[in-house]
């Protein structure tokens, strides 16, 4: 069932609530604060344009959702009425670009830039067992990954991204569902408090990159976990020995704000400076065209824009083409 309209308080009562019950009561109040001021100071100004396409969802009775070979997907036992998914593709079409998924709401497929299950397919088998555990995803997007690692067993996941697109795709999902443990806060790392120590598991997925300081950003992501707590680390990176580290001199693939990409060695020298042990590089895989892409959900350029037209090993601007690792290391 979908809410009548986006209304913050209501979005997040039952969080502030749980953080409070849950010993965490000084963050509750600060998110409180960050919060208002995020939604009645800092309006975005494509905001209520987003809210009034979360507001035309349609409603529906029975659904469920389920996950189907990597695609999150929302079903219903009633009909579907070719009003509710006329109505329905218009909205999601209002949250457009989407660019982290697949998602299937109904009958109608999303088709993400990102094909985001096959990163989690990669992760997945190394990862420990989630089952139990309080799971907290910095740089979450549109909340992909938040239901796979609900999906895995985790009893409570909190995704963080500053984006206010992401939230509003991300609560036309939700709001379809029966209130579960999964959460979305529009905010940063650095907005969290120091040393929270309140999660179990932290991923950070295409996040090192866009940091000016790679290090206070491992730090950060430290400052979340629990002492044992476990850390799943996914960056751009580039071949090279312990120490080297390629700055782009502007853009890399078209961005702007992509600071520095190390060498594997250097990745774990990172985690080992910053007080992580247990270090495992779990995977190294190109990124690819079929990876991520243009869709007729997300129109403007892609991967196959940032590369080199007459080598696609390497970017427009001449370096290496796009390669990521993930590792996993303990606090």
């Amino acid at each position: 069932m979908n809410s009548p309209a986006f209304h913050w308080p209501s979005v997040y009562a039952d969080l502030l609530q749980r953080l409070r019950q849950n010993g965490l009561e000084n963050w509750a109040g600060r998110l409180e604060s960050q919060l208002e001021r995020r939604f009645e100071q800092n309006l975005h100004g494509d905001m209520a344009r987003w809210s009034a396409a979360l507001q035309r969802m349609p409603v529906f009775d029975d659904v469920r959702a389920k996950l189907a070979q990597g695609t999150l997907t929302l079903e219903t036992t009633g009909d579907l009425e070719p009003n509710k998914s006329e109505a329905l593709e218009e909205a999601l079409r209002g949250l457009m670009p989407w660019r982290k998924g697949p998602f299937s709401y109904f009958d109608i497929f999303i088709d993400t830039e990102w094909r985001s299950d096959w990163k989690w397919e990669r992760v997945a088998p190394s990862l420990s067992d989630l089952t139990g555990r309080r799971v907290l995803d910095v740089g979450c997007g549109s909340g992909y990954h938040l239901w796979r690692m609900h999906a895995a067993g985790a009893r409570e996941v909190i995704g963080i991204d500053p984006g206010l697109l992401f939230l509003f795709q991300f609560l036309s999902f939700k709001n379809y569902l029966d209130n579960p443990r999964v959460d979305f806060l529009p905010i940063k790392l650095e907005d969290m408090p120091a040393a929270l120590q309140a999660f179990d598991t932290t991923f950070s997925m295409g996040v090192l990159y866009h940091r000016r300081s790679p290090l206070d950003h491992l730090l950060e992501l430290k400052d979340t976990l629990r002492p044992g707590g476990e850390l799943v680390l996914e960056t751009l990176i580039t071949e090279g020995p312990e120490g080297y580290s390629l700055m782009p001199s502007d853009r890399y693939a078209q961005m702007r704000n992509v600071w520095f990409l190390p060498s594997v060695p250097t990745l774990v020298r990172w985690l080992e400076r910053t007080g992580f042990s247990n270090i495992k590089v779990v995977d190294v895989s190109a990124t690819t065209t079929e990876e991520q892409r243009s869709t007729d959900w997300m129109r403007f350029n892609s991967l196959p824009d940032f590369l080199d037209p007459a080598d696609a090993s390497l970017t427009v601007e001449g370096y290496p083409a796009p390669v990521r690792a993930t590792l996993i290391a303990t606090k």
